[in-house]
């Protein structure tokens, strides 16, 4: 194994404390990194720091060292409750390994806690724990690390612990940022003192970094760390011991070429990348199934409670397959991954540089193999001019098995592989409409009756963006997929139960529904419907009419009254008598009718 070095700890200007620099033994780290003997020295004067590294080239330490050794030179210790150093990540897998490596450097220094805030777990058991134990140094997700500065109903006030700080390290800021935490990340900003050290570290510098630097760094330091030789010149992303290759081939053809290739590489440690959750969970399950012989585990974003532990115990094994999303793309350390393959391209160009960063780490060396459809082959000169990533050809392996048919029948034994299949088919066509080199990866272009086959579909499901496509290439099973039952029965009696719930419900709404004589003429009925309301016209007209004779000759006997007594022939007294015998008048409006009938007459 080739290291790159950068001279011993001993050589640094700045000299290490014993205890630390017995650590870096234990942990068999004799040498610097580049990225290592850049970065340290800066931060510990005093100076914010913008690190830009290649993945895999040591940035963690080039906080971690330099974290211990602020708070240890502090001239007043710190309280139990005040926070020295906080350390932002993007994932929870991150966060973890961040923790762990933090850990052995403050075992030796009992004085220090480190509290880890991440989200799946418990914010009031993270609360009490603070409250317990105290948190010097804070490794947290953004999400998590912004929920606990509102706690402060429950006793924690953090905002008040945080005045102390003395470090801010913000790791794979370019995801940070890519991940949607930009707001999560500047509420965080506002709470924190201005006078503290900053240190900001990503694999990539993009626009939206930069304008973090100007908005939390003051006067920083800019490193940019590059591989040497030949890489140097071309600026090239990824480790230069990293093998990069890519395999072109049909649609219908690919799944059997990963489990050909899988199965030629059981005793080897794989990360396998699809482009959704649903795919993680169906291809998942199918590799379970085709791939003897081998720990296969999935790990992906929607995943609540079980990451950590999967991310942990994938850590530990010797070989192995991790079937998963992008979520294990950035800064993970995964010791001794052999080959990292992309089933999906990434929605991103940088993502694929990050994904290739998995393996190939601190100076071992590794391989990562892309898969391609044909109308996708362009691929390779963008990331090569995009991104300084060549990438060389992998044939078509020959002799592979067609697994298809056998995915199929696990598809029509149980329903759940069936649903899994549906779901990972519709998500990968939305992911693909969204990639961001659409130029490229046009959804238009697809072979989708190619596709449906490769994800062994028993027929195509209804959506969008195949509303009004004919697809004579894909022929669906001759079954009724609804009767297709659950393996597991407990499912299946719940899926039973929620059909008759369904069809008593239809039954109820179908039997209050007045319905029509089906095997009547329609014009018969519309006749009859024309009829009857003509009826009801005629009855209208006739009721309406009866009460216009009763209000005329109600009128004639008023106007009759009003000409006697006009004449003098009866009294005032006798006519308002008059009126009241003869209608529906009161006393109250006799006076104010008077008028009225005057204009009648």
């Amino acid at each position: 194994m080739e290291h790159v070095t950068e001279g011993s700890w001993e050589s640094l200007p700045v000299p290490l404390h014993p205890q630390v620099l017995s650590v870096l033994r234990e942990l068999r780290f004799p040498y610097m990194t580049p990225v290592q003997s850049a970065t340290i020295p800066l931060f510990m004067k005093n100076k914010d720091v913008a690190a830009e590294a290649v993945t895999g080239s040591g940035k963690t330490l080039a906080f971690v060292i330099p974290i211990v050794e602020i708070l240890l030179r502090r001239e007043e210790k710190l309280k139990k409750s005040q926070v020295g150093a906080i350390i932002i990540t993007p994932t929870r897998e991150l966060a973890v390994q961040i923790e762990e490596v933090l850990s052995h450097f403050t075992k030796p220094f009992p004085q220090f806690s480190q509290i880890l805030w991440i989200g799946g777990r418990n914010p009031g058991e993270d609360v009490a724990r603070f409250k317990e134990l105290g948190g010097n140094i804070i490794v947290a997700t953004p999400g998590r690390l912004e929920d606990m500065f509102r706690r402060k109903a429950e006793g924690l006030d953090l905002a008040s612990s945080v005045r102390s700080l003395e470090v801010l390290v913000l790791d794979e800021a370019d995801r940070l940022l890519d991940m949607g935490f930009e707001t999560s990340i500047n509420t965080i900003l506002e709470f924190l003192p201005k006078q503290r050290r900053t240190g900001l570290f990503s694999a990539t510098q993009t626009q939206e970094v930069e304008n973090l630097v100007r908005a939390g760094l003051r006067n920083p330091v800019r490193i940019s760390v590059k591989e040497k030789g030949v890489a140097a010149s071309s600026t090239q992303k990824t480790p230069s011991r990293l093998e990069n290759y890519y395999m072109v081939c049909k649609a219908d053809e690919k799944f059997n070429q990963l489990v050909h290739f899988l199965r030629n590489h059981k005793q080897e440690k794989h990360l396998v990348f699809f482009s959704t959750c649903a795919c993680v969970e169906y291809y998942g399950k199918a590799l379970e199934a085709l791939v003897k012989g081998v720990k296969i585990m999935c790990i992906h974003g929607k995943m609540k409670y079980k990451r950590n532990k999967i991310f942990m115990e994938f850590r530990k094994l010797q070989s192995g397959i991790l079937v998963c999303t992008d979520v294990m793309a950035r800064g993970i350390d995964i010791p001794e991954v052999n080959w990292v393959l992309q089933y999906d391209p990434p929605s991103n160009a940088s993502a694929f540089v990050h994904r290739c960063g998995r393996t190939a780490r601190i100076g071992h060396g590794g391989s990562a193999l892309v898969f391609l459809l044909p109308m996708e082959e362009s691929y390779i000169n963008f990331l090569a001019i995009n991104q300084k990533c060549p990438l060389q050809e992998m044939k078509v392996q020959k002799n592979t098995a067609d697994l298809l048919p056998k995915l199929k029948a696990m598809a029509l034994a149980d329903r759940a592989v069936f649903e899994k299949g549906m779901k990972a088919f519709v998500s990968y066509i939305q992911a693909y409409a969204k990639h961001e080199c659409n130029l490229i990866f046009r959804l238009k272009d697809l072979d989708f009756a190619s596709l449906a086959r490769g994800f062994a579909l028993l027929r195509m499901p209804k959506m969008p963006e195949l509303r009004g496509k004919q697809f004579p290439d894909f022929v669906p099973v001759d079954v009724n997929t609804d009767t297709i039952p659950f393996k597991d029965k407990i499912r299946e009696k719940q899926r039973q139960k929620q059909l008759l719930e369904q069809q008593r419900k239809e039954k109820t709404e179908n039997d209050g529904r007045r319905k029509f004589i089906k095997n009547k003429a329609w014009s018969k009925q519309k006749a009859k419907k024309e009829k009857k309301k003509k009826l009801n016209e005629k009855r209208k007209r006739e009721e309406g009419s009866d009460m216009e004779d009763e209000d005329m000759e109600e009128l004639l006997n008023d106007t009759r009254l009003l000409k006697k007594f006009k004449k003098g022939k009866i009294t005032e007294e006798e006519f308002e008598k008059g009126l009241l015998t003869s209608g529906k008048r009161s006393t109250n409006t006799a006076d104010l009718e008077i008028s009225d009938l005057e204009d009648d007459c």
